[in-house]
């Protein structure tokens, strides 16, 4: 049987994605970002309710980005879900993309001439940001163009550069509806932006998304839950240089700004530069609220849930494989753990997020 790896955040989970796991054929497992996005924002909804939506739509196995993988720009995030999914031996990566190139002879591409373009990015001048860098080194040895609005698609090339020299096929899946940051209702396929945006509307939801009740009684939160103890944090830490990725600069732009902010979205525009782009800040806000720091990743891999075609791949694994599927004492993954019980800050109804909580296991549709 093959196995497909799938990479995803389901924040939350939509039409969309149910549709990504039909078009893939297989085992199929999922490395899913826990209670923080790669953009650097909270999940609407806490990772236990996106599992349990992902599980009862076709995923067989869900295990978790740790909190320094999932809160990453895009290289380092597909290079960290790759590394997970590679442990668990899959043999095929599955992603939605704006943009269905040949992105096998891409990854041939940069197993070839990696360290080359590498040295290239380097070289460009520190005025262009990191992204802006890719691009012009993808350009540069592989002609293509493209904007920074195919957000799907920055990923995808992430993935490329992740399973380079790896025995992992990739199987790139045209994105289907709106735009990623679309909020249109008239669609067949609604974004989850549009989701977030129109989750007071009980027909829109019930039209774009499965297992719609599993959200609708779920807590939902936003970054604005979090602005005071954000604020806090800034205030209180003397040195926001000790915190992960946050330099001197941006550490006196952040100190600066949180002075008149009234908001995070008013924060991150004021800090923003276009060198420092606003997923890069939001990023950086998110490691001060957690008050993250410099980090080992875990050996363990986190199982959050599986179906019985997922146990059994587990159980295969399990002599090869260091598997975690109850966090007691013992710590799993400290920041991780910690970002979890900060979530739970954001609303008081957030059920605990790792001690005593065991893998959501479905059989037959039903839930254990």
């Amino acid at each position: 049987m093959t196995i497909i790896g799938i990479i995803a955040e389901f924040n939350p989970f939509h039409n969309g994605h149910k549709y990504l796991l039909e078009q893939a054929d297989g085992l199929k497992i999922v490395a899913i970002s826990g209670n923080f996005m790669q953009r650097g924002e909270p999940a609407i909804v806490d990772k236990w309710t996106r599992v349990q939506m992902a599980l009862e739509n076709g995923a067989d196995l869900v295990v978790e980005l740790p909190f320094l993988v999932s809160v990453q720009a895009a290289d380092f995030f597909g290079q960290g879900a790759v590394d997970i999914l590679a442990r668990l031996g899959i043999d095929s990566l599955a992603f939605g993309t704006e943009e269905v190139l040949d992105y096998q002879k891409i990854a041939d591409l940069y197993a070839e001439r990696g360290q080359e373009m590498e040295n290239f990015v380097d070289n460009l001048p520190d005025s262009l940001s990191y992204p802006q860098k890719t691009q012009a080194m993808w350009k540069e040895f592989a002609a293509l163009d493209f904007s920074g609005d195919t957000p799907n698609h920055v990923l995808a090339l992430a993935y490329t550069k992740a399973v380079a020299g790896r025995n992992i096929k990739l199987h790139p899946i045209k994105r289907q509806g709106a735009g990623y940051h679309s909020v249109d209702k008239d669609v067949n396929f609604a974004s989850a932006t549009a989701i977030r945006q129109h989750q007071s509307d009980q027909d829109f939801l019930e039209h774009f998304m499965p297992s719609v009740d599993l959200f609708e009684n779920a807590c939902k939160v936003s970054w604005e839950d979090y602005f005071p103890f954000l604020r806090y944090q800034i205030l209180s830490n003397s040195d926001l240089s000790t915190i992960y990725q946050v330099n001197q600069e941006m550490a006196v732009r952040i100190k600066n700004a949180i002075k008149t902010a009234q908001s995070v979205e008013e924060l991150v525009e004021l800090v923003a530069t276009k060198r420092y782009t606003k997923a890069r800040v939001r990023r950086l806000l998110t490691y001060i609220l957690v008050q993250a720091r410099e980090s080992d990743l875990p050996e363990g891999i986190h199982v959050l849930g599986f179906t019985e075609k997922g146990r059994q791949h587990l159980k295969a694994l399990k002599e090869q494989v260091n598997l975690v599927s109850r966090i007691g004492k013992e710590p799993w993954d400290a920041i991780t753990q910690k970002a979890d019980q900060i979530y739970q800050l954001g609303h008081s109804s957030i059920s605990e997020q790792n001690f005593g909580r065991v893998p959501i296991r479905i059989e037959s549709n039903e839930v254990y």
